[in-house]
C-alpha cells in the first residue's frame, strides 16, 4: 500500500506558540484513503534542515507532505528547502504571479512575488476555489500551514492518494487492560495481520478500554471480531461499533 511521511515546518510549532493540528488531520484523511503514514517530523525554518529531511523522506516514502513556510515573510523558507533537496533553482512562476494579480486586482508587490517563487520544474494543480495552487515537486506536496487552507487544498486533490482503505471496528470493554491482555495476545496469535489497538479510558463510567480492530480485508476483520467477542464474557462488552 502507498506510504507517506509528513513534515511540519515552523519555529512557532517547536516553541509551542502554535499547536500542530495539520498532521493529525492528514493522518486521519490518508488512512481513510488507504495510505500508511509512517513518519511525522516537526522541524525549524532552516533551509538546510528542510532540504535534508525532504530529500530523505522523498526517497523513503511514496508521498511526502510538507506544511508551513510558504508565505511572504522572511521565515517562509520551505520552497527554498524543497528546491535545495532536489538540486533545483527557485524560479518565478508567472502562473502564480498572475493568479495573485487577478485575486487582488493589482500587480503583486515584492513580498507577494516571493510566494510565486517555486522550484524549477514543479507541477501546479488547481486547488478547488482557492487562487493559490498546490505545488508538487516529484513526490513532495507542499501545503500551507494555515489549517483551513491546508484542508481545502488536500480535499481538492485527495483522490490522487486513494489506495485500499482500512476497515475499522471499535469494541468498548468494561474491563481493565490487565484483565483482557491475555485474550488480546491470543487474538493476535490467531490473526497476526490484524491491527489491534488498546486504549484505556479514564473517567468513563460505561467502559474502561476502547479496542480498535483494523484490516483491509472485510472477511478477515469479521472473523477477528467474532473471535475477540468469543474470548470476552457478554457482560464485559459495552458496545461494538
Amino acid at each position: 500500500m502507498p506510504s507517506a511521511g509528513i513534515i511540519i515546518i515552523g519555529n512557532e510549532v517547536l516553541s509551542g506558540k502554535v499547536t500542530d493540528v495539520n498532521s493529525p488531520y492528514l493522518c486521519r484523511e490518508l488512512r481513510s484513503l488507504g495510505v500508511d503514514v509512517e513518519r511525522i517530523l516537526t522541524i525549524p525554518d532552516v533551509i538546510d534542515v528542510i532540504a535534508a529531511e525532504v530529500r530523505a523522506m522523498s526517497a523513503a516514502y511514496d508521498f511526502v507532505f510538507t506544511s508551513g513556510g510558504i508565505g511572504p515573510t522572511h521565515d517562509d523558507l520551505t520552497m527554498d528547502g524543497v528546491a535545495k533537496a532536489f538540486g533545483r533553482e527557485l524560479e518565478l512562476s508567472t502562473s502564480i504571479a498572475g493568479r495573485i494579480e487577478r485575486a487582488q486586482g493589482r500587480e503583486p508587490n515584492e513580498s507577494q512575488l516571493k510566494m510565486a517563487m517555486i522550484p524549477a520544474g514543479a507541477s501546479l494543480v488547481d486547488a478547488g476555489d482557492l487562487w493559490f495552487p498546490v505545488v508538487i515537486v516529484d513526490n513532495v506536496y507542499v501545503f500551507p500551514g494555515v489549517p483551513e487552507l491546508l484542508r481545502k487544498k488536500f480535499d481538492s486533490i485527495r483522490d490522487r492518494f486513494r489506495g485500499e482503505p482500512f476497515l475499522l471496528k471499535n469494541v468498548y470493554v468494561k474491563r481493565r487492560e490487565s484483565e483482557i491482555a491475555a485474550s488480546l495476545n491470543d487474538l493476535l496469535r490467531e490473526f497476526p495481520a490484524l491491527l489491534l489497538g488498546s486504549y484505556p479510558k479514564i473517567g468513563q463510567e460505561s467502559f474502561h478500554v476502547l479496542l480498535t480492530l483494523e484490516s483491509r480485508d472485510a472477511a478477515y476483520l469479521g472473523r477477528a471480531l467474532d473471535s475477540l467477542l468469543s474470548r470476552l464474557t457478554a457482560d464485559a462488552v459495552f458496545k461494538v461499533e
